[in-house]
């Protein structure tokens, strides 16, 4: 059974450009005042440790955007803010987001001085063709050398790839994760090409300018992905995360097994004392309204059982361990009884004296699964 953390996301709105698959709240913007943003960060975190006293933080994940654009002094007084403010978990993990550009991987020593112990590298892909068609502003050599000097500073790293992507075979994707297992240590996360609505992407789509590969194919390609990082050591803990035993990310485990957390920044969610709160997304109002408020809350609502269950349903089963027999003895008034039975007849789901959780078959309809559960 994973004991549920507290965690503690930051959220930087901003990158050097935006990528056309993007639909996080991020935001293109050369220069900005750091100082602004430090003073804004640190007022909205003070501001939310005097409602959560007597939380143990188990993690800090800076998110974005692009949290790399951070200056490490903001990231180091953040880091010594949560530590001042509460009486942090012992082996307190702290996760930075990171492009590789080789700029920002000059910069690294200086986000492990500032506290972090834990990088996640967007590396997208690895071939010059796939990275431009991402809108990525790296080149394959700088992700190598940006991988290679993490995992020398860090001492875990964690890199993204995305994988079905227009013309891409399972043939070709087996040859790029079989490079990439060989480039791994501990952790990596293998998102799967969504085109989202309000991304540059879902245009073009629309013009016919791309096609993604086919539903066959690409569930090929998650079960070879699937098949090849359980080989290699790093089984899948989570529907698109995969690690080496004891190296999975606490922050999202807090997420998926129904932890509490707070949310700063610009558009950031938080879940504690019962409560689901969202901050303001855009972030020039979001700083105005920390500098007069101290916070920038948008919604706050105490969450009914039944928003609660549903949330612990859609997170749970993205593990691979599911809900364990608590969260389900929880979370059964939400589950139609008629959906449950047919997806474990028919082969999606299985409950047993260690709880309820998804096949291997089920992981590749995941959403489908939760649609009969939920109906």
């Amino acid at each position: 059974m994973i004991t549920p953390g507290f965690g503690i996301y930051i959220h930087w709105p901003f990158c050097l450009s935006k990528c056309p698959y993007c639909d996080f709240n991020s935001h293109a913007a050369q220069a900005m005042d750091h100082g602004r943003w430090r003073a804004a960060l640190l007022a909205e975190l003070n501001h939310f440790a005097d409602e959560t006293v007597g939380r143990t933080p188990t993690s800090i994940f800076f998110g974005g955007g692009t949290p790399s654009l951070m200056a490490p002094e903001t990231v180091g007084a953040l880091v010594a803010a949560v530590k001042s403010r509460w009486v942090s978990a012992p082996e307190l993990e702290v996760t930075l987001e990171a492009n590789p550009t080789s700029v920002e991987a000059d910069r690294f020593r200086a986000f492990r001085d500032a506290g972090i112990n834990r990088l996640s590298l967007g590396v997208q892909a690895l071939d010059a063709d796939s990275l431009a068609f991402l809108g990525r502003r790296h080149s394959v050599d700088e992700a190598l050398a940006a991988l290679k000097l993490a995992q020398a500073t860090f001492p875990r790293v964690s890199f993204d790839l995305i994988y079905s992507r227009p013309g891409q075979t399972e043939t070709h994707w087996r040859a790029e994760l079989a490079r990439a297992l060989d480039l791994a240590g501990e952790h990596l996360s293998l998102y799967q090409l969504t085109v989202e609505d309000g991304t540059a992407f879902a245009p073009a789509q629309a013009r016919g300018d791309f096609v993604l590969p086919g539903e066959d194919e690409a569930a090929a390609q998650f079960e070879a992905t699937q098949e090849m990082c359980g080989k290699a050591g790093l089984p899948a803990y989570e529907i698109s995360n995969h690690a080496r035993p004891g190296a999975e990310c606490r922050h999202n485990l807090t997420y998926w097994t129904g932890g509490e957390w707070l949310g700063i920044g610009p558009g950031a969610h938080g879940r504690f004392g019962g409560e689901a709160l969202a901050q303001i997304r855009s972030p020039g109002p979001w700083l105005a309204q920390v500098e007069r408020n101290g916070h920038a809350t948008e919604t706050r609502h105490r969450l009914a059982p039944a928003e609660r269950r549903s949330e612990l349903v859609l997170m749970g089963l993205r593990l691979r361990t599911g809900l364990d027999p608590a969260l389900l003895a929880e979370v059964r008034p939400a589950l139609d009884p008629s959906g449950l039975a047919r997806m474990i007849e028919d082969g999606f789901l299985v409950e047993d004296s260690q709880g309820l959780r998804t096949t291997p078959a089920g992981r590749l309809v995941l959403n489908a699964v939760l649609g009969k559960l939920l109906a």
